[in-house]
């Protein structure tokens, strides 16, 4: 994916198997925020600063969604543990992060291995893609800040 493009509709369904579509937000920006994996150190850290700034994305037209593979069942433990007010997309099939290309080989520890390359994409208010955050250059600790500024 590449700045301009649409995101596809169809993004997966959240913790409660509702479908999410990038059509659900017409008129706001979107802030899709794919991570690797539900309660682990970064990720938490990531979540816990995008719930506490989360009025502030509403109050500036955002929404706020959350991806990674684990199961619906994870997603709302994370959600139930750490009060988060955005949904989880549950992409247990990899479908939607193979195919916004942040799914692949990566180095954990000294061994290659599979794994979610975390990456946020922000839309504009019709689904365009206006800008895409890689690892590198995500804070986890400073997300929001990062994002609105």
């Amino acid at each position: 994916m590449n700045i301009g493009d649409r995101l596809p509709d169809f993004l997966g369904k959240d913790q409660d198997g509702n479908e999410i579509k990038t059509s659900d937000f017409k008129g706001k920006k979107l802030v899709l925020y794919i991570y690797p994996r539900d309660a682990t150190p970064g990720c938490t850290s990531e979540a816990c600063n995008l719930r506490d700034n989360y009025e502030r994305f509403l109050s500036l037209g955002y929404a706020v969604v959350g991806v990674s593979t684990q199961d619906e069942k994870s997603h709302r433990k994370f959600i139930e543990k750490y009060q988060l007010p955005f949904p989880l997309i549950a992409d247990t099939e990899r479908k939607l992060v193979t195919g916004l290309g942040v799914y692949g080989e990566k180095m954990m520890y000294g061994k290659k291995t599979m794994g979610v390359f975390r990456t946020t994409f922000i839309t504009d208010e019709d689904g365009r893609i206006e800008r895409i955050m890689g690892p590198k250059e995500i804070k986890v600790k400073d997300h929001a800040a990062q994002i609105i500024g």
